[in-house]
């Protein structure tokens, strides 16, 4: 049932959304060039990688030295205003058209995250990751690793479609009022270095 409610909502919303779809792709392509999207692999279910699509809001700006600028440097208005709608995230509607999300799961983080996480921390590659989830309308990038690793597990543990409704319905909600958009010292969120360094 979840994953055929998957399938029809990311079908129905791409049709709604596809002349916004369109209209961002070509700002995008004329304010930051090609490519359009930003393409990263990603641990979906079982920890399976599948390449994460979104919509870039950065350059690619550098230093003297070659190596890219901070996040905060790099970020465009034009970005910041798609990450304030989450309009950038728009093209994983077709990662979970395609299965390899769904609407409600937690985040997908990085690969290199994997072998730092606990036994615990791991059960979140149980389900198949999501556009929203229980941490993301529990504070988003505004909360800790730790916080939000456990809302992740609390959500593995108990999800059903009542809870992923909620959790739909609240999405829209705090889209619209832009919560936790940015973590309190990042743009979005500081690197994850694993269990007993959150403080570092």
């Amino acid at each position: 049932m979840k994953r055929a409610l998957d399938v029809f909502i990311s079908l129905t919303l791409i049709i709604i959304f596809l002349p916004i779809i369109l209209v961002i792709s070509i700002v995008v392509r004329f304010a930051l060039g090609a490519p359009i999207l930003f393409k990263q692999q990603r641990p979906g279910l079982n920890g399976q990688p599948f390449f994460l699509y979104k919509f870039r809001t950065m350059t690619n700006a550098t230093d003297s030295s070659g190596k890219l600028l901070s996040d905060k440097q790099r970020i465009t208005a034009f970005g910041m205003f798609l990450r304030k709608y989450s309009l950038d995230e728009l093209p994983q509607l077709f990662n979970v058209l395609k299965g390899e999300m769904s609407l409600v799961g937690p985040r997908p983080l990085l690969m290199e995250y994997i072998p730092l996480y606990t036994d615990e921390q791991r059960l979140r590659h149980n389900v198949r990751p999501g556009i929203t989830g229980w941490a993301q309308i529990n504070g988003r990038n505004a909360i800790t690793w730790e916080e939000k690793f456990k809302l992740d597990i609390y959500y593995v543990n108990n999800y059903s479609f009542t809870l992923d409704m909620k959790i739909i319905l609240s999405t829209v909600a705090k889209v619209f009022k832009s919560e936790g958009i940015n973590n309190e010292n990042h743009t979005t969120m500081p690197v994850f270095k694993g269990e007993k360094r959150y403080g570092e």
